[in-house]
């Protein structure tokens, strides 16, 4: 019996040996350094067991998989379209590969765009004549200029498919209660039905010049009043507008496939309105999953991630996506400001670890002025463009969304990943071509040695300070 317990276990750990990865490479972005998605050298896998307390680890257990992975990207907005026209043809062609080749750059495969006009666009407009509520005047000509080609040249960039879906930041000004198109006010009730139709039109639109759209969002940030396009709900208005007019009209239009998103605001709110959409089940069959924003930090506050967490936990078959984010309060003396990419680092991973299945940032470029925007609401982008030099300004953040973009691919399932020194953060994917990526992020000011352990292997990394690391094997 004796002999039989032994040559079983040494079964077992030969097995193990044989599963394990024999090396990793390593890629890393770290301040003060030209690491910029760099390949910094392969670790080794050795046999380890019972980790000492003093050696700190990230433990990878790929048995142990949760939600199927769509896809990053950003909005391809108006801004953005008119910043990239102003660029020479060999800027605008090394933009589009640095964003949408997986070989060349980070391999962005989804994209966002806007119902008409947003804040970042040069003036506000719409698709119809003002008053035309059986919207026979409906056209997108305005998208012709700059948008519509932009878009064609991302989907081209990026193979002939971007993961797309489009947002309305506001009705036209007639529809609303407070007859304009900015500055808050609700849809009103009469109107439900041809903002409805809006949609199916504007979809069907950009279908037919070659943009397949695959979801939607009901409305861009549904509880801020703004002084840009913007238009209240309050979580029943959505809710009853979602099953009576918007969920319908997409079944009748022959569009019941494209995925809606409801909320598409801040993680604060979240469950709240996730409770409203998902615990009425006329409602629940039209909503595919819920958006959010991570603008509730905006007052000093920290990130919400818990509320991710929450959502997923009491409806774990709505799906979570993360639908803006950019970082506010624009400084040119400030592109290469560190934390800017470490706000989407420390973002990407919570998100994903709390059930994300896809993440999308806002602008994919801007001016050297942090727009165009048309109310002097200017952001940063992963990539802006000086248009008097035609330089392109890579940030920090364009590099830490590449660590993620550039190695996971749609399909891929998220395993565990779990670090044991609060310094390290981390999410680990397998993607369907039996690659597995693991992101390490080091927020401190101390380079940090620990090792990669997998049931039982380990191999051992160093991260500098204020740095972030894909280990691939």
């Amino acid at each position: 019996m004796r002999v039989t317990l032994v040559t079983a276990a040494l079964l077992l750990s030969i097995t193990s040996i044989a599963q394990a990865p024999k090396k990793a490479s390593i890629y890393t972005t770290a301040v003060n350094t030209n690491l910029r998605l760099s390949a910094t050298g392969e670790t080794e896998f050795k046999p380890m067991a019972q980790p000492l307390e003093t050696q700190i680890c990230v433990f990878v257990d790929p048995s142990k998989t949760f939600q199927t992975f769509i896809g990053i990207g950003g909005a391809l907005t108006d801004a953005s379209a008119e910043t990239f026209a102003k660029l020479p043809k060999n800027k605008q062609e090394e933009f589009l590969q640095a964003y949408y080749s997986r070989d060349k750059g980070i391999g962005y495969t989804m994209a966002r765009t806007n119902i008409h006009s947003c804040d970042f666009s040069s003036g506000t407009y719409t698709y119809i004549e003002e008053g035309d509520a059986a919207l026979k005047t409906f056209s997108i000509a305005h998208d012709q200029q700059y948008r519509i080609p932009f878009i064609k040249s991302a989907i081209k960039a990026a193979g002939g498919k971007l993961t797309m879906f489009v947002s309305p930041w506001s009705p036209p000004a007639f529809m609303k209660t407070n007859n304009d198109i900015l500055h808050g006010g609700k849809l009103k009730p009469e109107f439900y039905q041809s903002w409805a139709n809006y949609y199916a039109k504007f979809i069907r639109a950009y279908q037919k010049e070659g943009i397949p759209v695959w979801g939607l969002s009901i409305q861009n940030e549904p509880m801020a009043t703004q002084r840009w396009e913007s238009c209240i709900y309050s979580a029943e208005e959505e809710r009853d507008f979602l099953k009576k007019y918007l969920g319908p009209t997409m079944k009748k239009e022959g569009l019941g496939d494209k995925k809606i998103i409801v909320w598409d605001h801040n993680r604060d709110l979240m469950y709240q309105r996730a409770q409203t959409y998902f615990d009425d089940p006329e409602a629940s069959k039209y909503a595919w999953g819920i958006g959010f924003h991570w603008y509730e930090s905006w007052s000093g506050g920290q990130p919400m991630f818990d509320n991710v967490r929450r959502v997923h936990e009491t409806y774990p078959n709505k799906n979570i996506l993360f639908t803006e984010g950019c970082n506010e309060s624009f400084d040119s003396t400030k592109f290469y400001s560190w934390p800017l990419g470490e706000r989407y680092g420390k973002s990407m991973i919570n998100d994903f670890n709390n059930g994300t299945v896809a993440w999308c940032e806002w602008n994919v470029l801007l001016d050297e002025k942090g727009g165009p925007n048309h109310v002097g609401n200017f952001c940063f982008a992963p990539v802006h463009a000086n248009t008097q030099t035609g330089e392109l300004i890579y940030t920090n953040a364009y590099y830490y969304i590449g660590h993620f973009s550039k190695f996971i691919q749609p399909g891929a399932k998220r395993i565990s990943s779990s670090p044991s020194r609060s310094q390290l953060l981390s999410t680990a994917f397998k993607n369907k071509n039996g690659k597995t990526a693991v992101i390490v992020m080091n927020e401190s000011d101390k380079d940090v040695d620990y090792f990669l352990w997998i049931k039982g292997n380990a191999a051992p990394v160093k991260i500098p300070a204020h740095a972030i690391q894909t280990l691939e094997f």
